[in-house]
């Protein structure tokens, strides 16, 4: 007998990030127009790091893009409504050579596109143009990007696995000169919707040292397969977070966010964070054997040599990446635009994260680094001992 086949889905789901500073740019910040020595794949790439500032460190996002020099290479984009939003359930799917033709163009939904402003018009106003494929977006950025300018660059957060490890890549959907000057108002910025359950958050987590608490939440993102079994749709990742207390030293607040934000009863609860990304620390050296198995498969295409991959993998994948939430996020809803936590209790039940795979293992392990720092309490938070 034949398993149906699960399907989970996704509603109020928001995956995104914000950085704004100055460009990092190196050799290998660009790949233009590269032809695969063992394919007839040709690509640009782009991985750029932005100096966010002391606080945040410099973080790094990308893009990718391509096609094939056989000529069957077609882009995925979403229709339109009638009044301009986006159409999301009407699927179009456009010829590469004609990802340029205006008529096809106008029928696109405005999210289907990549928005880069990085020029100015005669009037000191910002110039922006749209690109339905990375492959021209990054070739235009290389253009006209610049090290001494500050950036806002925005985009959406792609988990995916790898020997049982969740890893978070930032795909840029827009870039765009920034009107901040000051340095201090740089920032790296994220917001995340989450899965609880009762086991994800406990105040015996927290590090009383740096004033936080960890929360094994997982995330929802699209997947082909994991371990061998088909999914092609929504998974549930396991992810670690870090919780800031506005004061750990009270003790009766701590409980009272405790019970508001991460108590949870029954079944599984959906909530949206707003956070901060965190990146920088020294670099750990890497070696060809810690390179992810799909990095690996590039590098036998031909797409990066040995030595490129290593110093991409060495900057982006190895340094500190935390995620810090810092308050939950609220939507305005309706005509009216009331302010409403986007918090779901029972959004899903426990079976519903479960997923059987051809190993018999039903979950994948959250091997994130759970450990708590072993920090002496102070006497003001001692109440935290008795947990």
């Amino acid at each position: 007998m034949t398993k149906e086949k699960k399907v989970l889905k996704r509603e109020n789901w928001v995956s995104s990030f914000t950085l704004i500073g100055k460009p990092k740019l190196n050799d290998y910040t660009f790949k233009i127009d590269e032809k695969s020595e063992k394919s007839n794949w040709r690509y640009s790439s782009l991985n750029l790091g932005v100096d966010c500032g002391e606080k945040f460190g410099t973080v790094y996002c990308e893009m990718m893009g391509g096609y094939s020099e056989e000529g069957n290479s077609v882009i995925y984009a979403h229709g339109k409504n009638d009044d301009g939003s986006d159409n999301f359930d009407e699927q179009i799917v456009v010829d590469w050579d004609d990802r340029n033709n205006d008529e096809i163009l106008e029928t696109i939904g405005d999210l289907s596109f990549i928005t880069v402003g990085l020029e100015k018009t005669d009037k000191d106003k910002t110039f922006y143009k749209k690109f339905l494929s990375a492959y021209d977006a990054i070739a235009y950025i290389k253009d006209h990007i610049d090290e001494n300018t500050v950036i806002n660059v925005k985009g959406s957060l792609k988990y995916s696995t790898y020997n049982d490890r969740t890893q978070c890549k930032k795909i840029i959907n827009s870039i765009a000169l920034s009107k901040v000057n000051d340095v201090s108002k740089y920032a790296a910025r994220f917001t995340q919707s989450m899965l609880l359950d009762k086991d994800s958050a406990s105040l015996k987590n927290v590090d009383k040292k740096k004033g936080i608490m960890y929360v094994d939440a997982k995330v929802l993102d699209y997947v082909k397969e994991i371990k061998g079994t088909e999914i092609k749709g929504q998974y549930p990742f396991p992810k670690q977070f870090e919780y800031v207390f506005p004061d750990l030293t009270n003790a009766e607040q701590c409980k009272k966010i405790m019970d508001k934000l991460f108590k949870v009863k029954k079944g599984i609860t959906q909530i949206t964070f707003e956070g901060d990304l965190i990146e920088g620390g020294a670099v750990v050296t890497t070696t060809i054997d810690d390179i992810p198995d799909d990095i690996k498969d590039m590098i036998d295409c031909g797409i990066f040599t040995e030595e490129e991959a290593l110093v991409r993998c060495s900057s982006n994948g190895n340094r500190e990446q935390r995620m810090v939430l810092t308050k939950p996020f609220i939507r305005l809803v309706g005509d009216e635009k009331m302010p409403v936590p986007q918090i779901f209790a029972e959004k899903y039940t426990e079976e519903d994260l479960i997923f059987d795979f051809n190993d018999d293992s039903q979950e994948v392990e959250n091997v994130e680094n759970n450990t708590t720092e072993s920090v002496i309490a102070s006497d003001d938070m001692s109440w935290l001992d008795s947990l």
